[in-house]
């Protein structure tokens, strides 16, 4: 199987490189040459920038969760029957999958100082305007 060959080849690369402080079932990233780690770096870096770029021209109203979910509660209480009318909750995930997608970009749960999904503002914005607490106690 693909994983004891690749297990296999990682263990031989090992030994022939005189690593021996190596202790099986844990993660060998660490063993990593510090050219690669430096190109990973340098890369990730590089997308982090670019992301930062993604949403610099938009408007906020339109490129914050928080905005574009007022729009659309305003909308909802001046003409409910209309935002009724077009599947609105059905939309949402869509239109904001960019915008969240570009918030998690650089989120990883790994990291000691992670910040928990719940914490970031756009899911409390989600939360906020889809009143879950209301929703939750009517059932």
């Amino acid at each position: 199987d693909f994983i004891t060959k690749y297990r296999t080849c990682r263990e031989q690369l090992r030994l022939s490189l005189g690593k021996v402080d190596h202790h099986e079932g844990m993660s060998s990233d660490d063993e990593l040459p510090p050219t690669e780690m430096t190109e990973f770096q340098k890369s990730k870096d590089d997308i982090l920038e670019d992301s930062r770029k993604i949403f610099e021209d938009v408007r906020s109203d339109f490129s914050d969760t928080g905005q574009i979910l007022l729009k659309f509660q305003e909308w909802k209480e001046k003409f409910p029957d209309s935002y009724c009318d077009a599947y609105i909750g059905l939309c949402l995930p869509k239109l904001l999958n960019p915008v969240i997608r570009a918030h998690l970009i650089s989120w990883n749960p790994l990291e000691q100082n992670f910040v928990e999904l719940e914490e970031m503002p756009w899911f409390r914005a989600i939360e906020e305007f889809s009143d879950v607490k209301n929703v939750s106690r009517l059932t």
